[in-house]
């Protein structure tokens, strides 16, 4: 339990809070901004914070000024400064005694390799280093957005600050890379995270948990987009559009193969891929090994204006991931009437319901994806019908704004009963003490 070093009654004015991603901004991680926008319309105090220093995307069309605004306010730990560094140091030795029980996990307990536990000790030094750069800011709570190095540093943070701490799951960092999740969510007031299914993985993962500390809280898109309504002809060039990152987790290589073996069948398909990333190298030659320049093209990180086109010259948006959350990029298709393929993984299906709302195949499986365009092409299902259901179900319960409300509700409330439960325990601790004397 946190020991809080706040005085006077809960909250009586709106609290501070200190908010953390790995980087901010982020064009690809939008919700981040949303939510710190939210809870600042609420009256809320925020310090914006980034782990990392964010990517000069000033040349990128859709790096609007609110974003280049909002890269100059945020506190980021990047670049390091030297004074700081060896106070924080001091601090980790100074007073160990509050970090005693993390300590030990890092250097006794669990089987993380050598590797991993040096990087907490080093994550658990940048946790002491960003207090140090809170410590006049009044923070009360520090929340971060995802499971990475960030989530600790902020864990860390709140342990010297006495304040509160909690963070939001999305789905690789729960599902492929949950490193010190478990002490992560012991140590936190609580946890969002974005879809049922991620709810029930952790419940199921970590059992000595208390259900009520982990919490659903979908995201969202702009439902205004007006809606498609024209669908390819069986004889006319097929238009698939992916887009997210290009990164090895979203599986791009299956979908160029994809692509190769549709061709090779006959199929007149063109395939764009929205997004920037690592990959972008690997996949250029890919599909020149495979013969697609001229059918698979690489569009780079494109600002809404184009991105909307995209959306509604495609027939298909597509996704071929190992592991996601609830990708915004489906949400968006099925917003703008696009119908959407997507593997049935983690909580997809919370937001796909195959033939209803959209298009699900077996992950992995090539012969799965494209019996689904073979009965998208020959008319075998009423798009017309199956796009209007999956709007419905976006506007419902996906709706950006909706969901900003509730996650602010949400959020507030939890932190107002963390606080209370601590101030009473405090109080009642001072009453046993008044009796002793």
């Amino acid at each position: 339990m946190h020991c809080y070093s706040l005085s006077g009654p809960l909250f009586s004015l709106m609290p501070t809070i200190a908010y953390l991603a790995n980087k901010f901004p982020s064009l690809v991680e939008p919700y981040v901004g949303d939510e710190i926008k939210e809870l600042r319309r609420r009256g809320v105090e925020v310090v914006a914070c980034s782990a990392r220093r964010a990517s000069d995307d000033g040349g990128q069309p859709d790096y609007s000024l609110e974003n280049a605004s909002l890269k100059q306010e945020a506190l980021c730990l990047e670049p390091l400064q030297v004074r700081i560094m060896v106070q924080a140091l001091g601090m980790c030795f100074r007073r160990a005694g509050v970090l005693t029980d993390l300590y030990r996990r890092i250097l006794f307990q669990g089987h993380e390799p050598i590797s991993r536990r040096l990087r907490a000790l080093l994550h658990t030094w940048l946790g002491a280093y960003y207090a140090l750069l809170l410590r006049e800011r009044g923070v009360q709570h520090i929340h971060a957005h995802h499971g990475y190095f960030s989530s600790w540093v902020a864990m860390v943070a709140a342990r010297f600050l006495g304040a509160g701490f909690s963070f939001t799951l999305h789905g690789s960092d729960l599902l492929l890379h949950p490193a010190w999740l478990d002490v992560k969510l012991r140590n936190c007031d609580f946890c969002i995270t974005i879809s049922e299914f991620n709810r029930r993985h952790i419940l199921n993962t970590y059992p000595q948990l208390r259900a009520e500390k982990i919490l659903v809280q979908r995201m969202g898109v702009d439902t205004q987009s007006p809606a498609s309504t024209t669908f390819a002809a069986k004889n006319r060039r097929f238009t698939l559009l992916a887009v997210s990152r290009l990164h090895p987790v979203k599986n791009h290589a299956f979908l160029l193969r994809v692509c190769a073996e549709l061709l090779a069948r006959g199929v007149p398909i063109c395939c764009w891929i929205a997004g920037e990333g690592a990959e972008r190298e690997r996949l250029q030659e890919l599909i020149f090994h495979l013969g697609l320049s001229g059918r698979v093209n690489l569009l780079g990180q494109l600002p809404k204006m184009q991105l909307d086109v995209c959306y509604r010259n495609a027939d298909l948006v597509v996704l071929t991931s190992h592991s996601e959350g609830i990708p915004l990029a489906l949400m968006e298709a099925m917003a703008r009437g696009v119908p959407v393929l997507a593997p049935a993984i983690t909580g997809i299906p919370e937001l796909v319901v195959d033939g209803v709302t959209g298009f699900l195949y077996q992950p992995g499986n090539t012969n799965d994806f494209i019996r689904q365009i073979e009965l998208i092409r020959d008319g075998a299902v009423d798009l017309q019908a199956l796009t209007d259901a999956a709007r419905r179900e976006v506007v419902e319960r996906f709706d950006r704004e909706k969901n900003l409300e509730s996650f602010a509700d949400i959020f507030l409330r939890r932190i107002n009963d963390s606080h209370s439960l601590i101030e009473e325990e405090a109080t009642s601790h001072a009453h046993t003490l008044l009796q002793q004397i």
